[in-house]
């Protein structure tokens, strides 16, 4: 029986930045985003994505948000492994500023146009230099919903996860810029990768991740 893959794509991403990875022999199901309720918390909102999940003791490939919502989803149903790529396990692997922010609510105050901004700060901050990769993010973040992005990134900020996980494996850039390697205990480090580094790095990371599937 064919393995079933499940991937979480990141905040203001979908499947596109894991067209690069190259798992034959596996079934690959992207989650779909849903359009969150009004005040609804990261833990209803994660039950509702559980629907499309078919599979008993799933792998889960989180992607930055993504993989803070795989947390979310190993918490409330049994899992085969999490994978995490340029994310965080629990809220003390979310870097102190974005909770100084998110007390203050400063957030808040940021017109969304700002946050859907593609530019030469929003390139250097994901660690993109090539022009696919940079118009590829722009492309994902026009497309964005903007009821989602401030959603997640409010979920974000006051994510309150201190439950410790088994079966997690965390890969990390050492020049991520949204989620410094400092602040996060991870598994394989990723030399000179950026926040974006499962496209500009894409050759090591399947490397990793299909040893850590077959495993």
């Amino acid at each position: 029986m064919t393995k079933s893959i499940y991937f979480l794509s990141g905040l203001g991403a979908d499947e596109r930045v894991f067209e690069h990875l190259n798992l034959l022999g596996f079934n690959l199901v992207y989650i779909q985003w849903l359009i969150p309720l009004k005040d609804e918390t990261i833990e209803h909102y994660t039950t509702r994505l559980l629907e499309q999940i078919k599979t008993q003791n799933p792998i889960l490939i989180g992607l930055s948000f993504g993989g803070i919502i795989a947390i979310e989803i190993a918490k409330q149903i049994g899992t085969e492994k999490v994978i995490l790529i340029a994310s965080a396990k629990t809220k003390n692997e979310i870097p102190f500023y974005y909770k100084w922010i998110g007390r203050i609510k400063l957030h808040k105050l940021l017109p969304i146009w700002l946050l859907k901004q593609s530019n030469f700060i929003s390139n250097w901050y994901f660690g993109i230099d090539s022009l696919l990769e940079k118009r590829l993010l722009k492309t994902m973040l026009d497309e964005t919903d903007a009821g989602f992005l401030r959603w997640a990134i409010e979920k974000i900020v006051s994510w309150k996860n201190e439950t410790q996980l088994k079966n997690i494996y965390h890969l990390h850039g050492t020049n991520d810029r949204i989620l410094p390697i400092q602040f996060v205990k991870y598994d394989f480090e990723i030399k000179d990768g950026g926040h974006f580094f499962i496209i500009n790095k894409s050759e090591e990371v399947n490397s990793i991740i299909t040893k850590l599937i077959e495993k």
